[in-house]
């Protein structure tokens, strides 16, 4: 019912924490099929990966940018993310909050995307289980490969 890159997308996102491959895994998908259409629900999911990712790495300026982007896109994607099994209102509120934790310079926590779709959410779990990384767990902020695996990808 939903494409394999999105459920990929949401095990990172809810069980790897990898955002970086978040980004990979949706963009690669996105390229395939609506690579002309910046205000595509791919990229509003594809920049709040991002937006995770600096975040995490205390990059509030390019959080921010980011957080911004992502609540436009928002507004222009409501039945695309609902039609993705996940509740457009709650994410809103989700991303107002992410905003103003950025502006008031807070600690990174990991975001729950509110998926309504339960069936979803197996699949997505299920994933994460056959990966062997558990849903829900927060980022392992120890982790350098995580963290830093932009630079760290380059190097290698």
């Amino acid at each position: 019912m939903y494409p394999e890159a999105y459920l990929e997308y949401l095990a990172h996102f809810h069980g790897t924490r990898d955002y970086f491959e978040c980004h990979e895994v949706l963009e690669d998908y996105w390229k395939e099929n609506d690579p002309k259409n910046r205000d595509s629900v791919w990229v509003c999911l594809i920049q709040l990966a991002v937006c995770q990712y600096h975040f995490r790495r205390e990059n509030t300026a390019g959080a921010l940018t980011l957080i911004k982007k992502t609540l436009h896109r928002l507004e222009t994607n409501r039945y695309q993310l609902v039609s993705l099994g996940i509740d457009d209102k709650l994410l809103e509120k989700q991303l107002v909050d992410l905003k103003r934790r950025l502006n008031e310079e807070r600690d990174y926590t990991s975001l729950t995307l509110p998926i309504f779709d339960s069936h979803l959410i197996d699949e997505v779990k299920q994933l994460c289980t056959d990966w062997g990384v558990c849903f829900g767990t927060p980022s392992d902020l120890t982790d350098p490969d995580l963290i830093d695996k932009h630079i760290r990808r380059k190097s290698t």
